[in-house]
Parts: structure tokens; C-alpha cells; sequence
């Protein structure tokens, strides 16, 4: 089966949930989010990282993007949509989806880049300090 690479930046908290699930699904939405937002190329899930998860105390200030395999036939249910500059364009999956797009990535959900905000200090999670030992980190000082 057919599949396309999408990718998703992510803060600590919604890593340390991906990590739960063995690198293999998205955590549900929140109450307030009811919509999941995976991005169709990897310069755009980077440029929000940077920008804005290492901003964010909620994520501990860092910034991971994520890539992953989903099946052709379901990301097609997903119009693409633009948001923006012309390399901005994400898929709006209805959080009462969730379940279903994340039984159809194929493979695990992987770590491509991490990247550290000024005010992060330190982790508590074991599971997120080999994340970071592990991959190419970009160091944010604005």
C-alpha cells in the first residue's frame, strides 16, 4: 500500500505521550483542540518548532518534529490546506478522527530534529533526555 510522509512538531508533553505509545500514535486531543494538524513537509514542521514550541513553557521550550508514514487513501481524505507562505500547508483532521488516522501510519513515528529554546533548563524525563541525546539539536537563543 501506498503511503506519504507527513510530519508534526510536537512539545515535550506530546512526545513523552508519543514515546508512551511506543512511537506508534498521536495523543487524543484536548477539550480545546479540535483539530490535528499534520504538516506536509518538513521545512514548515521545523520553522514551528523553532518558532513556537521553544517559546512554549507548556512543552518545556523545546521543539521535536516528527515524521511518519500514513496511507495514501487516508491522507487523501484531507484536503490539503494553506495557511500561509506558500510551504504551508497542513492536513485538518478532525480530532474525532484521531484513532482512525493513527491506525493508518505505517512504521513509527520518528524524531528528525530537536530544537532547545533559551529558557529550557532541564528535563525530568529519562525517555525525553535519549530523545535529545540522540538526535541533532539546533540550540534557540532569540
Amino acid at each position: 500500500m501506498k503511503t506519504q510522509t507527513l510530519y508534526r512538531p510536537v512539545g515535550e508533553k506530546e512526545m513523552l505521550l508519543i514515546i508512551e505509545s511506543g512511537y506508534r500514535a498521536f495523543p487524543p486531543r484536548l477539550e480545546w483542540q479540535p483539530i490535528f494538524y499534520p504538516v506536509l513537509n518538513e521545512d514548515y514542521a521545523s520553522e514551528i518548532a523553532e518558532k513556537w514550541n521553544t517559546r512554549d513553557e507548556a512543552g518545556n521550550y523545546l521543539g521535536f518534529v516528527t515524521k511518519f508514514e500514513v496511507l495514501e487513501e487516508t491522507v487523501n481524505r484531507y484536503p490539503a490546506q494553506n495557511v500561509g507562505a506558500k510551504n504551508h500547508n497542513e492536513l485538518w483532521v478532525p480530532a474525532e478522527e484521531l484513532e482512525a488516522f493513527n491506525q493508518a501510519i505505517s512504521g513509527t513515528i520518528e524524531v528528525t530534529q530537536v530544537f532547545i529554546g533559551k529558557d529550557f533548563k532541564q528535563t525530568a524525563h529519562a525517555a525525553i533526555e535519549n530523545v535529545l541525546f540522540n538526535i541533532k539539536k539546533t540550540h534557540h537563543d532569540q
